[in-house]
């Protein structure tokens, strides 16, 4: 399969920033019990900014960093889990704000590893479609729409944001691997609830812990054991996986930028991996977890800081809910 060149990238984060001391105010919590347990010092919130309109304005940013006419993008791909609508997708918006007017626009669902999926997706389509030019990927969460602000283990945890990329077909080194255990889904989920049909009867279909009332399914449970678990080996397999289709050294990858779950699971990944920490970015301590956006935001700004540079090997890994993992390795 053909390759991928990042043309840009743009991100957005909300104005709102929630230090943990903030998070003291609302659950039995403090600083520093949040810090040294996940690496996390505060989290953007969305102050009212939908999903939509978050990953619009990183989109925008990558258009004009591209220095593209939007008409030239051919496809957009939206990766979330906390759309603002059941239908129209967030990446209809996205394409109405853009002024991406022959675009093709489709939501993609894969979690913490939606942006991996989603950048895999659009390699898939370039290398396929000659008359496409340019993918437009981008990653949008608040998921503070599904955060149980009355569980201190886990509400510390996430914050809102948006980040975006403009992709086009290249002969640079790409490879990449995804999976997928659904039979971990119950340690991560969030359920829909609709009402049900005036026929319905009975309802069989229910998750493990769905007979405790006192129990919001819909906002996010998480069995933090059980996650750690499946993440610390996801991230390794992932990248490794995705280097040894292309019998790619890991040691030759300059730069890491995984999903930005926990550091104590990227540290844990990384000497499972057997790579020293100096090639991982990270920014989850002024971020926190945002899902599917954490990838690009890290991305975004490991571009504006230098840390990542043309022609480096980056690896974007990703892990979460369903359980889904992925990596795509690239030369940036």
């Amino acid at each position: 399969m053909s390759g991928i060149n990042i043309v840009s990238t743009g991100g957005y984060a909300p104005l709102l920033a929630v230090t943990n001391d903030d998070m003291a105010k609302i659950v039995e919590t403090n600083d520093e019990w949040i810090r040294t347990r996940t690496g996390i010092g505060q989290r953007r919130m969305s102050n009212c900014e939908p999903t939509w309109y978050m990953g619009a304005m990183a989109s925008k940013q990558a258009i004009e960093r591209a220095g593209i006419d939007p008409k030239d993008i051919g496809l957009i791909i939206s990766s979330t889990i906390t759309n603002d609508f059941v239908t129209p997708s967030a990446s209809c918006l996205i394409q109405r704000e853009t002024g991406a007017v022959n675009a093709a626009a489709f939501d993609l669902g894969a979690a913490c590893s939606g942006f991996v999926y989603a950048v895999d997706t659009a390699c898939r389509f370039l290398a396929t479609d000659e008359n496409l030019k340019y993918v437009l990927v981008s990653a949008n969460e608040n998921l503070s729409y599904i955060t149980n602000f009355a569980d201190r283990s886990s509400c510390v945890l996430f914050g809102d944001g948006a980040a975006a990329v403009i992709l086009e077909r290249s002969d640079k080194l790409f490879t990449s691997w995804l999976g997928a255990d659904g039979t971990g889904a119950k340690f991560l989920y969030a359920k829909n609830q609709y009402p049900h049909s005036p026929f319905t009867t009975e309802d069989h279909f229910t998750v493990d812990d769905e007979t405790d009332p006192s129990v919001d399914h819909r906002l996010l449970i998480q069995d933090g054991k059980e996650v750690y678990k499946f993440a610390t080996k996801a991230l390794p397999t992932a990248a490794k996986n995705a280097a040894d289709k292309i019998s790619l050294d890991i040691s030759d990858i300059d730069l890491f930028i995984p999903h930005q779950a926990n550091i104590r699971i990227i540290e844990t990944a990384a000497k499972n991996l057997g790579v020293s920490m100096d090639k991982f970015f990270t920014n989850i301590d002024m971020h926190g977890n945002t899902s599917s956006a954490s990838i690009p935001i890290a991305l975004n700004e490991a571009v504006e800081k230098g840390v990542l540079k043309r022609g480096m090997k980056v690896c974007l890994v990703g892990f979460g809910a369903g359980l889904t993992l992925g990596s795509v390795i690239i030369e940036y």
